[in-house]
């Protein structure tokens, strides 16, 4: 019996179009949704097209996803009735982080709290 989930091996171009209709039905946009993307995985926008038109499968997708994001780690909470941060699952944790990172978005949370920005340090204050 294999381990690996079906999602592993699902062209992510075929789930793709959900992510940007789910944001999309909240009022956000296609750009947006693209913007999150990269923020996570650190594809440009160039690399992040071809990626669609290659048609690779989520397990591709992020193995070769060329500077994953350090604060990725900071996203939590439940998507799919899942906690995120207890995915034991490599693979599983980035597509459950992407999930919730696009839950956030069609939820209207600002931009800056999706991408985990950290407010930088003021080094006169104190």
């Amino acid at each position: 019996m294999s381990s690996a989930h079906r999602i592993f091996t699902t062209r992510f171009a075929s789930v793709y179009p959900l992510y940007v209709q789910k944001a999309q039905r909240k009022g956000r946009t296609a750009a947006e949704v693209d913007r999150v993307l990269c923020w996570l995985t650190g594809y440009g926008a160039t690399d992040l097209a071809r990626q669609l038109e290659r048609g690779v499968d989520f397990a591709t997708f992020f193995a070769e996803a060329p500077a994953p994001n350090p604060n990725r780690t900071l996203v939590t909470g439940v998507v799919c009735g899942v906690r995120v941060e207890e995915v034991a699952d490599p693979l599983m944790r980035e597509i459950r982080i992407l999930d919730k990172l696009v839950d956030e978005l069609a939820k209207g949370r600002a931009m800056e709290k999706i991408l985990r920005a950290q407010a930088p340090a003021r080094p006169d204050s104190g």
